[in-house]
């Protein structure tokens, strides 16, 4: 009687993406620990973290790489990430409440986003071909406009992050900073705009998973 082998899973683990995703854990970890102690240090560290994201996601598809733990792995990953600065940025700048809510939308929706995804039985929670909102499938269909938003918002809250000083006021720095040249201007106005986009777009991936979510139940009632 022959027994089936089961599949080796460290094999999976040691994709090259995954081994990347690995590597940027370490680089927030040790940038998170002396953020305080060295704000330029920590700004790179948490850059080139930022820029592994896209890397991986280019390595899974040229050696053929992809895997849901990967997936996984990235999107936790980012958001982790993201939500330890908005929570250090909350601490620095008054209302605080203004980057604890951003934290809140950012995990919430892709909670939502991803959860309503296996509902429905996609396999990638970027497939929003069939939504009704053209910023959305936008920002999920198109990679440049995409980048556009994560790099811009990314690096919003780095700069905010450099020029903090303790209990400021958020809209007194960005004006300072504004008014020193039109080029502060011109690349403050190109963040924001990014950041805004991407916020919006957090909000109706939110609603649309939502909605999914309802149609699921209401479903599930009818075919009872």
């Amino acid at each position: 009687m022959t027994s089936k082998s089961r599949p080796k899973t460290i094999s999976v683990y040691l994709y090259i993406p995954n081994i990347i995703g690995y590597i940027r854990i370490l680089l927030n970890c040790y940038a998170f620990a002396i953020c305080f102690t060295s704000k330029e240090l920590f700004s790179v560290l948490y850059f080139i973290s930022f820029v592994c994201d896209a890397l991986d996601g280019w390595f899974a598809r040229k050696f053929n790489q992809v895997s849901t733990f990967g997936a996984v792995l990235d999107m936790v990953t980012d958001r982790i990430s993201t939500a330890c600065l908005l929570v250090i940025l909350s601490q620095v700048y008054r209302p605080s409440f203004v980057f604890l809510s951003l934290l809140a939308l950012d995990i919430g929706s892709h909670w939502f986003q991803m959860y309503s995804t296996f509902l429905v039985g996609k396999s990638n929670h970027k497939d929003v071909k069939d939504s009704t909102s053209w910023l959305f499938r936008l920002y999920y269909g198109n990679r440049m406009f995409m980048g556009y938003c994560c790099v811009a918002c990314e690096l919003l809250y780095i700069i905010l992050f450099l020029l903090a000083k303790e209990s400021e006021k958020m809209t007194d720095v960005l004006m300072d900073a504004a008014k020193q040249s039109i080029i502060y201007s011109a690349l403050l106005a190109f963040l924001l705009f990014g950041w805004a986009t991407k916020q919006l777009v957090n909000v109706i991936q939110m609603k649309t998973a939502a909605d999914l979510c309802v149609l699921y139940d209401l479903n599930k009632k009818h075919n009872k």
